[in-house]
Parts: C-alpha cells; structure tokens; sequence
C-alpha cells in the first residue's frame, strides 16, 4: 500500500457524503476542474495535480474515488479498479461537478474535467452523462468502456502516447473520429511518449518530462478558453 489518500474535504453525492481534495487559487476565486483520479487512488501526485491548477488560477477537486485507499502496486491498482462500482463512481463525479457549480468561490457556470489513466476514461463518460455542464473535458491516456461519446455538449482535448500498450492509438482516433462525427469539438494530440508520461512518480518507468510540459501546457490552455 501507498501512503492514505490526499483529503482535505468533503462534498454531497447522491444522498452520501464524498471526500476529496480541494485547492482553490491565491485570488480566492476561478473557474471550477474536477480532476480524476489513477487506478492508484488519490495519491500525492493527483493532489499535486489538483495544486498545480490552483497556481494556474482554477478551483479545482479531486474526488477520492476508492474511499482512502491507494496503493504503488499496479496487481493490488488493478484490483481496486475493478472492485470500483461504477454507479459510485459516477456518482461521486458527479457529486463533484455539483459541488464545484454551487462552490462560492468558484466563478464559471460551468466545469473543466481533466483525467489520467482510469480517470482519462471516467472524465469521457462524466462529460457525456454532464451534457453542457462539464464544458471541456481532457482525458489523460484513458477511453471509456460503454460511454456514448455523441453524447458530449463540452469540447475534449485528448493526450495519449504513441508507445502505450495499454490504450491503442486505433482505438483513440476511432473514439475521437466518433465524437466528432457527432459535432463535439474534439481535439487529439499524441507524444513520442509511453502510458502514464505525465505522472512524475513515475511508477512504471514512463515519465517523460519534456511531453509532460507540453501537455500540461496545452491542457491549462485549453481549459482555460474552454470552462467559462
């Protein structure tokens, strides 16, 4: 196991109460990023992720979708996935999605929603479930299983590797040539990069910092045109 999960919060879903890490930036205000987690849990890294936004100007939340468990090792990351309800999940993105909207200091009608890995997958179906609400969507090396993808009202940026065994570029540009199909905005990049390139713990080998800026760039840049 990895140390307990980055909480500092907790918000409404679905008749429950939700944990999850909260930063809001030095003005006191901004546009409100909900930020999905890894198969890991809410590890240090997703809340640096979460700080890193607030320094850019966002209120940004991160829900604990495994309930304080996280874990460094990728057999027990996969268990816990799997064992994830999916209706819990969905609730709790969504729970965070309300919470962001009524967040006094947040100052966007609408959100941002950026995931990684298990959390790139959950950020598609949060934008397709959310409609308009969720207004820019950015999956991190993720696709869903069983999302309607015409059914997003947002614009996406993608960010995936060329060398990720684990999510095929066919099957991304096929996603992305779906959506678009559909009239969602829909904006695909690919980096000289591995699964996982932008996780600085880089627990399996894939970090790569000159890809990683680069995506970072583009996200923050296009969450910030895009949640409004």
């Amino acid at each position: 196991m990895a140390d307990g999960a980055q909480q500092n919060t907790t918000f409404p879903s679905g008749g429950t109460t939700a944990h999850g890490y909260l930063e809001l930036p030095e003005s006191g205000s901004g546009q409100g990023v909900v930020v999905v987690q890894e198969w890991w849990g809410l590890t240090t890294h997703v809340a640096d992720v979460v700080r890193r936004l607030a320094a850019e100007g966002f209120v940004a939340l991160a829900p604990d979708l495994y309930g304080g468990a996280t874990t460094h090792d990728a057999p027990e990351a996969m268990r816990m996935m799997q064992e994830l309800p999916p209706e819990r999940a969905a609730r709790d993105l969504a729970g965070a999605v309300d919470h962001l909207v009524g967040h006094p200091a947040v100052t966007s009608p609408t959100v941002g929603a950026i995931g990684f890995c298990m959390g790139g997958g959950f950020v598609l179906s949060l934008a397709a479930q959310q409609g308009e609400r969720v207004s820019a969507a950015v999956p991190f090396y993720g696709l869903p299983q069983g999302a309607d993808l015409t059914a997003i009202r947002g614009a996406v940026q993608g960010h995936y590797g060329e060398q990720d065994g684990s999510v095929p570029l066919d099957a991304v540009r096929e996603a992305f040539a779906t959506m678009r199909g559909a009239g969602v905005e829909a904006e695909l990049h690919t980096y000289p990069a591995g699964h996982a390139f932008y996780n600085d713990e880089d627990l399996i080998g894939t970090y790569d910092p000159e890809q990683a800026g680069i995506a970072w760039g583009r996200a923050v840049a296009f969450l910030r045109d895009h949640v409004r």
